[in-house]
């Protein structure tokens, strides 16, 4: 496999937009080896999701579009970051803050810690942001 591999889907802020860009990233990682049934891939699945409803819903039509950005750098590591153009960073409530939205950071923090990985934020050229997750590549690697 190649040192780095990325792949780039660019979607329309719509809420049918998050399950496109999650089976777009699904049929990525599968093309890289990934088996599409492992504990892994619901979660790298679950993620996605997550980052991609925040992408939709929180920025108030302010964002026509949103990117999708998949890398996986030299079989180690694998970044997966969504990128909109609304200014707004995300927010982390309060955990006595009682709602029926508003908890996927918390979920993407947590989904991504427990498998030893990162979450970042970081500002576009644009004025945008992209919320990054990084995760170690844990597919097996062919003898």
């Amino acid at each position: 496999m190649a040192d780095h591999q990325e792949a780039t889907l660019t979607l329309p802020s719509d809420p049918a937009s998050v399950s496109t860009a999650r089976r777009y990233v699904a049929g990525v990682l599968a093309g890289w080896g990934l088996d599409e049934g492992s504990e892994t891939s619901d979660t790298v699945r679950l993620i996605v999701s997550e980052l991609a409803t925040n992408a939709v819903q929180h920025t108030f039509g302010q964002s026509p579009t949103f990117t999708v950005d998949v890398r996986l750098e030299r079989d180690e590591q694998l970044h997966i970051g969504v990128t909109d153009s609304h200014p707004r960073w995300p927010q982390r409530l309060p955990a006595a803050v009682q709602q029926d939205n508003g908890r996927g950071m918390v979920i993407i923090r947590w989904l991504t810690a427990e498998c030893g990985g990162r979450l970042s934020v970081r500002p576009t050229d644009d004025g945008g942001k992209t919320v990054w997750i990084e995760l170690p590549w844990t597919t097996p690697s062919p003898n």
